[in-house]
C-alpha cells in the first residue's frame, strides 16, 4: 500500500518549506529538471473593496481522493520522477503563498506540461473553497477563472 500524502497544509505555505523541498531532490540523480508552480493570494479589489485573505476550505476526503486521481493520470501521462501538490487550508493573506505545484523529471518538457496540467485539474475537479475576505469583513465565495 502506498504512503499516504500529506496534501494539505494549515497556514500559509511558507518560503522555507519551498525550499527544504527543493533541497530534498538534490540527492535523486535521475531527475533532470524541475518545475514548480506556486499559487499566491491577490488583493484583488471587488466593486470598490479589497480582498485582503482567502479562507480555504475543503471536503477533505473527496478532496484527497481526486487530488490522489490527478496523481496517478500525470505519472501515467507524462514521464515524472517526482509530484508534489500542497494547498492551504485555513485563512491565507493576500501576498501569501497558499499553492505550491512541484514536478520533476529527467527531461524539461515533461515537467512544463505536466505542470501545467496539474495545476488546471486541481483548480477544476478537485473540491477545494475559497471564501475572499474584504478589509471590512464582509466576504464572498471564490470563482475559479483562467
Amino acid at each position: 500500500m502506498k504512503k499516504k500524502k500529506n496534501i494539505f497544509i494549515e497556514g500559509a505555505i511558507s518560503p522555507e518549506f519551498i525550499a527544504e523541498s527543493i533541497a530534498k531532490h538534490q540527492t535523486k540523480m535521475n531527475i533532470g529538471a524541475h518545475n514548480i508552480f506556486l499559487g499566491q493570494v491577490r488583493a484583488d479589489e471587488v466593486e470598490g473593496k479589497k480582498v485582503t485573505a482567502i479562507e480555504y476550505t475543503c471536503y477533505k476526503a473527496m478532496a484527497e481522493e481526486k487530488l490522489s486521481e490527478i496523481r496517478e493520470n500525470a505519472f501515467e501521462k507524462y514521464d515524472l520522477t517526482c509530484m508534489h501538490i500542497y494547498h492551504s487550508l485555513g485563512t491565507i493573506k493576500a501576498g501569501d503563498i497558499c499553492f505550491f505545484v512541484f514536478v520533476s523529471s529527467k527531461r524539461r518538457k515533461q515537467v512544463y506540461a505536466a505542470t501545467e496540467d496539474i495545476v488546471n485539474m486541481v483548480k477544476t475537479e478537485v473540491p477545494i473553497f475559497g471564501k475572499e475576505i474584504f478589509e471590512d469583513q464582509d466576504y464572498q465565495w471564490k470563482v475559479n477563472t483562467f
